[in-house]
């Protein structure tokens, strides 16, 4: 029988197993979807399917540089227990390195970005999935590119929880990677002012002049306080516009014009942020495990 593509499609998306695995598994069935769901998971290629309804929010973020190009990437795994086995930091430089060479925009893309193994990203999670025991999962990445007159910082904090890229033009590497300690360390969520979505913008001014009205301001007043409090809120939020760790009587752009340059990015990763996050012991998680489940 002849495996078509959109076979091949359908087995995928209910094993998890790679595309060539699905392709292999439809043709030693010959074409039989039920045998060859059962033919991957004796194979133990589709052990991973059953994990995907788990919470994978812990995990590492991590950054490669090389010449004129960066990446920063999470890769999540169910506990903190995961994330410090080589094993799985072996699999994130791997997934680090195919990407930073790879032309890939996004998670579905990067999913058949070819190893140096010559296996896929998809594939190779499939895989350390079944092995480990644990969902992992690539949550996202970012590539940054860089020309000569530009460097980039990075900085890596708490073992991998928290990871800083930026681009810094007509500065050096080292003020660079101040500028991503501060980002590291301040949890900026923007670069710039400018940056701020005008719908967070205006919740903010929203909320700041409910709080002036309620302290007996009138309303002509309000306006100008909210004016004042907005340029506080763009301090704590904007990369920028921060005190500099290191010298709170300069903002961070100073920092960096008085160094020569400007701030032109920013990509900060906390692992699990945003995300809802495991909330049974370890002894639970000792017995799912003797239990297989």
């Amino acid at each position: 029988m002849e495996v078509t593509a959109g076979m091949v499609k359908d087995l995928r998306e209910t094993t998890g197993a790679g595309m060539m695995d699905c392709k292999k598994a439809l043709a030693e069935c010959n074409g039989n979807m039920d045998e060859a769901i059962n033919w991957l998971r004796e194979k133990g290629i589709a052990k991973s399917a059953k994990k995907e309804s788990r919470i994978a929010a812990e995990g590492l973020a991590n950054i490669y540089i090389d010449n004129d190009k960066a990446l920063i990437l999470e890769v999540n795994s169910e506990t903190d227990f995961v994330s410090k086995n080589e094993e799985f930091r072996q699999m994130i430089d791997t997934i680090g390195e195919a990407l930073l060479h790879s032309s890939a925009k996004d998670t579905d893309e990067a999913k058949d970005v070819k190893t140096k193994e010559g296996n896929t990203i998809g594939e190779l999670i499939i895989e350390k999935t079944a092995k480990i025991g644990e969902k992992l999962s690539l949550r996202r990445f970012t590539i940054l590119t860089k020309n000569a007159d530009e460097e980039f910082g990075s900085y890596i904090h708490m073992g991998g929880k928290i990871a800083a890229l930026t681009l810094v033009k007509n500065a050096s590497k080292d003020v660079a990677k101040d500028v991503a300690m501060q980002a590291a360390a301040m949890r900026p969520l923007y670069v710039f002012p400018k940056d701020v979505p005008a719908d967070v913008l205006d919740n903010e001014k929203a909320v700041l002049k409910e709080q002036v009205l309620n302290e007996g301001k009138n309303a002509d007043m309000a306006d100008k306080i909210v004016e004042g409090k907005i340029n506080k809120f763009y301090k704590e939020v904007c990369l920028a516009e921060q005190a500099f760790i290191k010298d709170n009587n300069l903002s961070v752009a100073k920092y960096v014009a008085n160094n020569g340059g400007e701030i032109l990015n920013m990509i900060r990763y906390e692992v699990g942020e945003g995300m809802e996050k495991r909330n049974d012991n370890f002894a639970e998680e000792v017995m799912n495990q003797v239990k297989g489940n």
